[in-house]
């Protein structure tokens, strides 16, 4: 809040006004200081707080004068938290004699759990996002017996069947025979990439190529491989360095489920045939058996009931999904929606997954900022502790493209500087951080097309529609850009598949078409590998503070510090020459278009990798 032009008295992102930084556990003493200039006549402060999730609670502290700064009048007080979790929404005033005064904006302080201890191996390294029907096939499976109706592409690069069936529906039935074994044999090529975390979309039984509605969560989908397929890849992959992270899709079934059995696929009676079912409580019918409530009203994918104490013992158990998994060599479960698990289930997710290993790590789905999102008209405890290890960062990526397309670099830091304030730090540091995604478009499309070109396209000329050279060129230049920017930044830098190899599409399904093994874009691959390199190889770039260098117009940097060591990423996204200044004095130009990794020691600057 200013007083006038020139008079800042209050920021919550220095350690003068407010400490600690940011977030802050249960138990601490928070001490905030208002600095208004000795001219500005002021005697009083107060701080107003309210306390979200002890609705009774609210606090009126008095900050009194403690002394002088140079020409700034202090005035301080300590706000003690106690055992308190949860948000507290505050703001400042200064006042005069008079009553006059000004006040701040509202600010949000987030107090997590103080006990919380979380794994700092996923947030280090580069993930790898895999679409396993579309990444490697050794053979053309064979559907027959299968649950769904499925169809199966001959050719690995024929296209995606993406026109809906007569009944209007695109169902999402066929498939590649992309499979386990596959990315098995491919392990080397993602260990060169520096991959030290394979995060795979589902791999259980399901009736349609993306697998988000399960028919049987004990089972490997039979087109992927075995269970003896999944547990010799984790081992493998373990060998080599890596860890496997599955997707679960625990929020919905699919209608042709063995716990649902729509079409009585199934041998045992599902929740549809029989109110004797073990599963009839599962699911919440509102007229049993035809009437029931499903994800975003999509009948193919019946909701779960949450409250069904068998279903979540089902899912949690000892002998649950989530520990028989990691058992079979998991290390770590992504919660798709994960705004539509209560709380209370996603902890008993996270209990259970810390249970059975205790480096275990869950991501959560969640595409705002997840330290005040709100669904369902219920504030979320997704980044409070016992929850959500980190999150999908998708506001970093947002924050990314709007400055790869012509954004201030100011917006940049300004949207993740809040985000850094608001999460607890263990957050901030264990986000899957991504330019690209199976729910977004391919990233080299967006960058060269500059939108989606949904409102003014058919689906026939998107399926058909490729990059000009022009285009391409000016996409792969804007994306070796982000990407440096992605790989320097906290949080653990997530490969979509297929983006390295500079794979184009727009929406489902042109982002999820087959790798193009024999045919990639071997100076993407080159450097990706080279970020991936210097990530895995940087100490500063896998656990390092970050700070703020210069990011204004179409420049951004930052650098990166464990210790003595510092790691500088700086991007120049714009048409002209721009220039970096150092808080030693030393410049660092950038040509229009260029990205730089440097080592800073002392006075000299070593650069380690160009964009």
């Amino acid at each position: 809040m200013q007083i006038d032009d020139t008079q800042y008295w209050f920021d919550p992102g220095d350690v003068k006004y407010k400490a600690p930084y940011g977030a802050v556990p249960s138990g601490t003493s928070v001490r905030f200081t208002l600095r208004p200039k000795r001219a500005g006549s002021f005697v009083r402060a107060t701080l107003t707080a309210r306390w979200e999730f002890d609705a009774d609670r609210s606090t009126q502290l008095s900050l009194p004068w403690t002394g002088l700064d140079g020409e700034y009048d202090l005035f301080s007080a300590d706000l003690e938290l106690g055992d308190y979790v949860g948000l507290i929404w505050y703001s400042l005033r200064l006042e005069r004699w008079d009553g006059s005064g000004v006040d701040t904006p509202l600010y949000q302080l987030t107090v997590y759990d103080g006990r919380e201890s979380v794994p700092g191996w996923f947030g280090e390294g580069v993930s790898y996002q895999i679409f396993p029907d579309r990444f490697c096939r050794l053979t053309v499976p064979d559907p027959a017996g299968m649950v769904g109706g499925r169809t199966v592409h001959q050719g690995w690069e024929e296209e995606p069947e993406y026109r809906p069936d007569k009944k209007g529906e695109i169902r999402n039935r066929d498939f590649f025979g992309g499979s386990l074994p596959g990315v098995t044999e491919k392990l080397p090529y993602l260990k060169a990439l520096g991959v030290e975390t394979l995060y795979f979309c589902p791999i259980f039984e399901a009736p349609e190529n993306h697998r988000y509605g399960a028919a049987d969560y004990e089972k490997i989908d039979p087109m992927l491989g075995t269970g003896e397929d999944f547990t010799r890849l984790c081992q493998k992959a373990h060998e080599l360095g890596m860890r496997v992270m599955l997707d679960g899709v625990f929020n919905h079934t699919a209608f042709v489920s063995r716990y649902f059995n729509g079409d009585g696929f199934y041998p045992g009676p599902g929740a549809c045939q029989s109110e004797s079912s073990p599963y009839r409580d599962w699911f919440c019918f509102q007229h049993w058996p035809d009437r029931y409530i499903s994800w975003w009203g999509i009948y193919s994918l019946p909701t779960t009931n949450k409250s069904s104490e068998s279903w979540l013992s089902y899912i949690t158990g000892e002998n649950g999904i989530i520990r028989s998994w990691l058992r079979a060599g998991a290390d770590g479960w992504r919660l798709d929606v994960a705004d539509e698990l209560p709380d209370s289930v996603v902890h008993a997710i996270h209990t259970a997954a810390r249970a059975e290993k205790d480096d275990a790590v869950i991501i959560g789905e969640v595409w705002e900022d997840a330290s005040n999102k709100i669904a369902y008209d219920v504030r979320r405890h997704h980044v409070l502790g016992g929850h959500c290890d980190g999150v999908m960062n998708y506001p970093l990526r947002s924050a990314l493209i709007r400055f790869l397309l012509g954004g201030d670099g100011a917006w940049f830091q300004t949207d993740m500087e809040r985000q850094r304030q608001n999460y607890p730090r263990w957050a901030f540091y264990s986000a899957m951080n991504s330019l690209g995604t199976h729910d977004t478009l391919r990233i080299l499309t967006l960058l060269g097309e500059g939108s989606d070109r949904k409102d003014d396209t058919s689906r026939d000329w998107r399926a058909g529609s490729r990059l000009t050279p022009e285009q391409r060129a000016l996409a792969a230049r804007r994306l070796r850009l982000g990407s440096l920017l992605l790989y320097a930044f906290p949080g653990s830098p997530t490969l979509y598949y297929g983006d390295e190899a500079g794979m184009e599409g727009f929406e489902d399904p042109f982002n999820r078409r087959t790798y193009p093994w024999g045919r990639e874009d071997k100076a993407m691959i080159a450097w990706f590998t080279a970020l991936g390199k210097a990530r895995g190889e940087l100490a500063p770039l896998r656990r390092g503070e970050l700070e703020w260098l210069e990011c204004r117009g179409r420049t951004v940097s930052f650098l990166r510090r464990l210790g003595a060591e510092r790691i500088v990423a700086a991007v120049n996204a714009g048409e002209r020459p721009a220039a970096v200044e150092l808080p030693d004095g030393q410049r660092l130009r950038l040509e229009p278009m260029e990205g730089k990794l440097l080592r800073w020691e002392e006075e000299r600057l070593t650069e380690l990798l160009g964009a």
